[in-house]
C-alpha cells in the first residue's frame, strides 16, 4: 500500500499556494499519494468546519498515512489526531510554523481575536495526539512575526524533532516562498524505518 501524504494549509491558505503544489509534486515524484485538501471558510477557520472536513478527506488512517501542516493546519492535524480512536496509529507529521500556545501580530478585528481566541483556548489532548503520531518533526523560524518560538514546547511534549531556521519569517507565499525543501525532507526522514 502507497504511503499517503496530506499537506494542510493554514488560515486564509489554499491549496495552490506557496510551497505546497511544489512538495505535492516532488512527494508525487518519489511515490507518494499526495492531497491538499481545500478546507471550508478560510477567513474564518472554525474548530468545527476544519476537523471534520479533514477526516473526511483521510478516511481510514493508519501508519501509511503522513500529515504536514502549516501554522493553524499543524493545530488541525492535532485535533484530528486528537479524535482517532486509542488503537489507531499514523505514520507521521511535519508541522511548519504551528502553535498551540500564541500567536502574535494579528490584525486588530473581532473576527480574528475571535478565530485566534478559539484555536489558542479549545481544551487538546496531548497526549492522546502523541498517542497517534508514530514520529513528527516541527519547524519554526526565529523571526516568524504570527509564531513565536515559545510554541515550540508544545511540540517538544508531542516528541516531535525541533527544527529551528534562521530569518524566514512564517514560511509563506508573501515572503516567496515556492519551495521548502526543510519540510521536504523532514518527511521523508519521518518515513524511513
Amino acid at each position: 500500500m502507497k504511503k499517503r501524504v496530506f499537506i494542510v494549509h493554514g488560515w486564509d491558505g489554499h491549496p495552490n499556494t506557496g510551497w505546497f503544489p511544489w512538495l505535492k509534486k516532488e512527494l508525487e515524484i518519489i511515490g507518494f499519494d499526495v492531497f491538499i485538501p481545500q478546507l471550508p471558510h478560510t477567513a474564518e477557520p472554525r474548530i468545527n468546519n476544519w476537523v471534520p472536513k479533514l477526516k473526511e478527506v483521510v478516511g481510514e488512517a493508519d501508519e501509511q498515512t503522513y500529515f504536514i501542516g502549516h501554522s493553524m493546519g499543524c493545530q488541525a492535524i492535532a485535533r484530528y489526531l486528537e479524535k482517532l480512536p486509542e488503537r489507531v496509529k499514523v505514520g507521521g507529521a511535519v508541522f511548519v510554523a504551528g502553535f498551540f500556545k500564541s500567536l502574535s501580530n494579528l490584525e486588530d478585528e473581532d473576527i480574528v481575536r475571535s478565530v485566534a481566541k478559539e484555536w489558542l483556548e479549545a481544551p487538546l489532548d496531548f497526549s492522546k495526539v502523541k498517542n497517534c503520531l508514530k514520529r513528527s518533526v516541527a519547524i519554526f523560524s526565529d523571526d516568524d512575526h504570527f509564531v513565536p518560538l515559545e510554541n515550540k514546547e508544545e511540540f517538544i511534549n508531542l516528541g516531535s524533532k525541533i527544527i529551528i531556521e534562521h530569518k524566514q519569517g512564517h514560511f509563506n507565499e508573501s515572503l516567496g516562498f515556492k519551495k521548502l525543501p526543510i519540510a521536504l525532507d523532514s518527511l521523508i526522514e519521518i518515513t524511513k524505518d
